[in-house]
């Protein structure tokens, strides 16, 4: 099986220690909170999950800058879209400093500590640059355009400890997976030649055509479905819809499916 992107060994940011659990939710009541964005929160469950390996918590502005441009941070680490962890407020922290990271999508419950960096502000010039780079539009039309300028230009980095995946283990039980049991899957079905697809939308028929075609170009032994879940943009099919019936398309259709 390939290495995990940038690094030898998968580091997912979740913490499995029960203890150490507990010690943060403790401690995390002296703490400075901030109530995250939808999409840091979202953020915070990929970085726990293992999916952003390697990276260690939200980018600063370095790294923001060098990701929107090149897709690449200071240290040269491929990535292709910012990862930020914005605010409106001031935000009055110093380095070192921990804080308790609320999720707004589960009535602000306590999703995450993190280590602050440091905390800087994007002008608005160069936020505009992170969208346009970002999104190919300043236009406040496209959706995620309007999500990212809702968000505030004051950057909050560091390393985060993830305490728990949001709603979507709840709410999605039998279709999210760490990156981690993933790669579990793929290495207990002895798959050595997989073929990945997302979607956005519920599995249809050129989804199907797409997959079988790919599969038989390169005789891959099964293929990854990778379903977008969660908050998406206005006028979409509601996520436990699509759920339901892309799990319902594949156990007709494939299967030799994750």
């Amino acid at each position: 099986m390939i290495t995990p992107h940038g690094s030898e060994n998968l580091n997912p940011l979740i913490v499995e220690s029960s203890e150490e659990k507990e010690s943060l939710i403790k401690a995390s009541e002296s703490m400075e909170k901030v109530v995250v964005s939808s999409a840091a929160a979202g953020n915070l469950v990929m970085l726990g999950a293992g999916y952003f390996n390697p990276l260690t918590g939200f980018m600063n502005k370095d790294d923001v800058l060098g990701v929107a441009n090149n897709m690449k941070t200071s240290n040269g680490l491929f990535w292709p879209t910012p990862v930020m962890n914005l605010v409106k407020d001031e935000a009055n922290f110093q380095p070192g400093q921990k804080v308790a990271l609320l999720d707004p999508n589960c009535d602000n419950a306590l999703i995450a500590i993190q280590t602050v960096e440091k905390v800087e502000t994007l002008s608005d010039d160069e936020l505009d640059n992170v969208i346009q780079q970002t999104f190919g539009t300043k236009d406040k039309e496209h959706p995620g355009v309007q999500t990212l300028y809702g968000q505030g230009n004051i950057l909050i980095s560091g390393d985060v400890k993830v305490l728990n995946y949001s709603y979507f283990d709840k709410d999605f039980p039998s279709t999210f997976r760490t990156a981690v049991q993933i790669r579990e899957s793929i290495k207990e079905n002895n798959w050595s030649n997989v073929v990945a697809f997302q979607t956005r939308n519920p599995m249809h028929r050129a989804h199907e055509e797409l997959c079988r075609m790919a599969a038989e170009q390169v005789s891959a032994d099964g293929i990854l479905i990778h379903m977008l879940l969660g908050k998406l943009k206005p006028g979409d099919i509601p996520a436990d819809v699509r759920d339901q019936l892309s799990e319902l398309w594949l156990s007709i259709i494939f299967q030799k499916t994750l």
